[in-house]
């Protein structure tokens, strides 16, 4: 263990700077000093050192990495790619882990996937859901030229973190790159206004950006009632009735899709704001990255939607999949 210097008040002009998060961190991870050498080192009080832990690993000044890979684990990634013609799968252990828990596991997977594809130039399209949510939090910083975020889907009038454009706005501002964005509501009242925004210059100029990216990062929801649409009232719970008589077992950038992936003929997919999974073919690279058994059958079909080239999932999901695809 090394020893460190003290710091004096004058260092810092308030102790909730981003600096003292840093060398907070630093000191009780790299440095491994206790919580309370910490404290005494910064000169603060140990409640006030543990906050500051805890907002490290929040803004992802902090993360966390397991290495090692069991073979099950590369086994249900080797049956997923052959069975649903993958480039890559990454299935994630979860085994005894509560969904909250499990979701954040695969969302830290994704975000070091993330990390390790910003490149100078990239243009990266995103959409939303809890897992991509909380995967910016285990994002690795690297400076980055160039590079630019389109968000996939429109917004709503009461937004939050979990937002459908706000996983596009926290990673564009994480990598400190261009963002653009989807100026209209989620859902639109009539597919006349829809059809009338689309034919706006610069939402026609974001369609055709959208089929130029070179990455793109989404989540697929079910028609359950912890599904994100549904949930937060985006549409009603009697749509989702209507939905699943309709041959809908999920949904991709909030397009309703059929068991084969398939954009069924409905009235929600009409009023969408947001990229047809279709535009979405010359992509070289879609990963879809979700969480739990009960969206299965959802991902299957987001697979075929978009014809996706990576997979990050949990073991759960992976298992359910395979099942319902025949092949375990």
């Amino acid at each position: 263990m090394s020893e460190a210097s003290p710091l004096s008040a004058s260092d810092f002009l308030s102790p909730d700077t981003h600096d003292v998060k840093l060398r907070a961190a630093w000191l009780y991870h790299v440095e491994q000093l206790t919580q309370e050498e910490v404290a005494r080192q910064l000169g603060l009080n140990r409640s006030k050192v543990l906050r500051l832990l805890a907002a490290a690993r929040e803004e992802g000044l902090v993360q966390v990495s397991i290495n090692g890979r069991g073979s099950d684990m590369l086994q249900l990634e080797q049956a997923l790619m052959a069975r649903f013609r993958l480039q890559q799968a990454i299935v994630v252990p979860v085994s005894g882990l509560s969904e909250s828990l499990s979701i954040k596991a695969v969302a830290h997977a994704t975000g070091r996937y993330l990390s390790d594809q910003m490149t100078d130039g990239i243009s990266i399209g995103v959409g939303w859901g809890a897992t991509l949510h909380h995967a910016i939090r285990s994002l690795a910083w690297r400076h980055v030229r160039d590079a630019t975020v389109v968000s996939l889907l429109g917004e709503v009038t009461h937004a939050g973190v979990d937002s459908p454009s706000a996983v596009a706005w926290q990673l564009a501002h994480f990598y400190r790159t261009e963002l653009y964005q989807i100026t209209a509501p989620v859902f639109v009242p009539d597919p006349a206004l829809a059809q009338a925004l689309w034919q706006i210059d610069e939402m026609a100029k974001l369609q055709t950006r959208a089929r130029q990216l070179d990455l793109v990062l989404l989540s697929v929801g079910d028609l359950s009632r912890q599904a994100s649409i549904f949930r937060r009232g985006l549409l009603g719970w009697d749509t989702a009735d209507n939905l699943k008589a309709a041959g809908a077992v999920g949904d991709v950038l909030c397009h309703f899709v059929d068991a084969s992936g398939q954009v069924i003929d409905h009235p929600a997919n009409q009023r969408v704001m947001a990229i047809h999974p279709a535009s979405l073919a010359p992509v070289p690279r879609i990963v879809i990255s979700s969480c739990g058994a009960r969206k299965a059958q959802a991902m299957i079909a987001g697979i075929a939607a978009t014809q996706a080239h990576v997979l990050i999932v949990d073991e759960t999901a992976a298992r359910a999949m395979l099942r319902l695809a025949g092949g375990a």
